[in-house]
């Protein structure tokens, strides 16, 4: 009987499909990032390869790592949901609009870490535009993505706290959108069709050295110092790649403090990198602010979830800072 068992056994084993080997995980990571100097560390990241380093001590060697550069977060998402990048990176608010949006569903997508913060500022060219109150139908903001980038949620937030909730996109018919180089070229032109652009650093810094553009908001009035710039992936990328995702976060968290500690470095890599015209000394002039700060953790980032699901903007909001975001980072004690 017991030779008998042992042959069934061993014919029930025979029909059984070979075991499939693991899956290997992607041989390249492919970034997304946007015109302004809030991705310091992935310049850092790049200049020093620290993605590469951490993916070879976790037994990943040889991992390429690619860049494109987009104008705006609706065209960052949409390339992101279509598999054509696998991180991005932009203002907390499009984190927030895509998680609500992809929540439970096979494109889930949450945020990876913080980036950092710095001040977002209103700049116009209008001599009697003190505040928003001010603005009226003659007037022109461009942004980088009309409804859906930082500059334009600052904007409602803004508008929410002068009128009410209930009047939180009063201001959304004057935006338009516009990459921030171009904004600011048309704004010191003077001609360009629009008196006023939101854009974020260096650009809007540039702005100001001319006399006639003055400063009508700073985000600092809305949201204090928290996080503006965060980087998010798909839950499918997250679950897949978990050696490459770890040597990611380990990556980010580390050129978060090599962009501290050696400022003057990150910037003349970013000015290498975008091929500015700025040079070190003229951008430490602008971000050499404490306002300005590259740190990985995710500060105050449910401040945007709860007005924008306050308001209508998103139908789910996340209970805690950790919905929003993987695991990997909760011993960063965001918020």
């Amino acid at each position: 009987m017991k030779r008998l068992l042992l042959a069934l056994c061993a014919a029930l084993l025979a029909t059984l499909p070979a075991p499939r080997p693991a899956r290997a995980e992607v041989s390249e990571i492919r970034f997304a990032q946007q015109f302004s100097m809030g991705y310091l560390q992935f310049n850092m990241m790049a200049h020093r390869k620290l993605l590469e380093k951490h993916a070879a001590a976790l037994g990943i060697p040889d991992l390429k790592v690619s860049w494109r550069t987009f104008s705006g977060p609706d065209n960052m998402n949409d390339a992101l949901l279509s598999n054509s990048v696998d991180v991005v990176s932009g203002g907390v608010p499009a984190l927030v609009t895509l998680w609500a949006k992809t929540f439970g569903t096979p494109m889930e997508v949450r945020g990876i870490t913080g980036l950092g913060r710095s001040p977002i500022l209103l700049n116009c060219r209008t001599p009697n535009l003190h505040s928003i109150k001010d603005l009226t139908g003659a007037d022109k903001i461009a942004l980088p993505a009309v409804k859906v980038a930082i500059q334009a949620v600052l904007l409602e937030m803004a508008a929410a706290k002068e009128w009410g909730d209930k009047a939180y996109d009063k201001l959304d018919d004057y935006t338009m959108t516009l990459s921030p180089p171009d904004a600011t070229t048309g704004l010191l032109s003077g001609s360009a069709g629009f008196n006023c652009a939101f854009t974020v650093p260096p650009f809007q810094n540039f702005q100001l050295r001319d006399p006639a553009v003055h400063t009508v908001l700073d985000s600092r009035s809305l949201i204090g110092d928290g996080s503006t710039v965060v980087a998010w992936t798909s839950k499918a990328f997250h679950d897949a790649n978990p050696k490459v995702y770890r040597a990611l976060v380990d990556a980010l968290k580390e050129a978060s403090d090599m962009v501290d500690a050696e400022l003057p470095v990150a910037v003349g890599y970013w000015i290498d990198d975008s091929k500015s015209k700025l040079t070190v000394p003229e951008v430490l002039g602008f971000i050499g602010d404490p306002a300005y700060k590259y740190f990985a953790r995710p500060l105050n980032t449910m401040q945007f979830a709860d007005f924008m699901y306050r308001v209508g903007k998103v139908k789910k909001k996340p209970a805690t800072w950790q919905d929003m975001f993987f695991p990997e980072i909760y011993d960063l004690q965001g918020s």
